[in-house]
């Protein structure tokens, strides 16, 4: 099962975040070959202001586990962690992007849905090769792409992607206009050791 894990940061704690660096990759090198996607998100003005974990594990269970024993959750510099079942559209990685990990901004979009689901399947159009020639999109480019559902599977929440775009607002057009509540684009990175 694949789920999508968001540490939301704790006001004041880049220093925090900063001191426990070494700590959190150490607990992230032991996925390593369950983590699908991982990186850092950052506010308006540049600062750390999450953390962005996709992951395959047995059950929910085990997501929550991976998710409550971080190390910078369990010293206090998160303020909250959304824990989601996730499918992977694109039935890849990360690191499997074809457009690498540099060039143009990189971006988290969350749409929060109730109600009609959206977006079930990869966007009609969507360029997912990194290839800025083939036709699709030229503002956005997809890295990671699925919906956000309940423990069981069944009840769509939402979709959570990943998104090598031009700006924000290319970013937040991979998904459909409705029905989301709301939807949230934090600036993100690819993460891991440097």
């Amino acid at each position: 099962m694949e789920f999508f894990c968001y540490h939301r940061d704790r006001p004041g704690s880049v220093g925090l975040r900063h001191e426990l660096i070494e700590e959190h990759w150490s607990y992230m090198d032991r996925f390593a070959k369950e983590l699908i996607a991982r990186g850092p998100t950052f506010d308006a003005d540049g600062e750390l202001s999450g953390s962005v974990h996709i992951v395959e594990l047995p059950d929910p269970a085990a997501a929550r586990a991976f998710a409550f024993d971080e190390p910078c959750w369990q010293a206090g510099a998160y303020r909250d962690v959304l824990v989601r079942r996730w499918r992977n559209l694109l039935g890849r990685t990360m690191w499997d992007f074809p457009g690498g990990r540099t060039g143009e901004d990189r971006y988290l979009v969350l749409g929060f849905g109730s109600g009609e689901p959206a977006d079930l399947d990869v966007p009609s159009g969507a360029r997912t090769d990194g290839d800025a020639d083939d036709g699709a999109d030229p503002d956005a480019d997809l890295i990671a792409f699925g919906p956000l559902l309940a423990d069981d599977g069944g009840a769509w929440l939402g979709t959570a992607a990943l998104v090598r775009a031009t700006g924000p607002d290319a970013a937040r057009d991979v998904l459909t206009s409705e029905p989301y509540d709301a939807v949230e684009v934090h600036a993100w990175e690819f993460g891991g050791r440097r």
